[in-house]
């Protein structure tokens, strides 16, 4: 991998990274359960994601 590539990785993993904390931050301050439930569903997405490209590194 070059290292523009990873430059690219690097990215792609900080938002991920920033989308799941903003999230799960979002998530805590919501009381309406159904809107609160997708937002965790959209950090879980992230976590997933995040988790994915680790995976391709290894």
């Amino acid at each position: 991998m070059t290292n523009k590539e990873l430059l690219y990785v690097e990215d792609a993993l900080g938002h991920e990274e920033y989308f799941q904390t903003k999230c799960s931050e979002i998530a805590s301050q919501i009381s309406d359960s159904e809107l609160k439930a997708t937002t965790e569903t959209m950090q879980k997405q992230h976590q997933k994601l995040f988790s994915d490209f680790i995976n391709l590194l290894n």
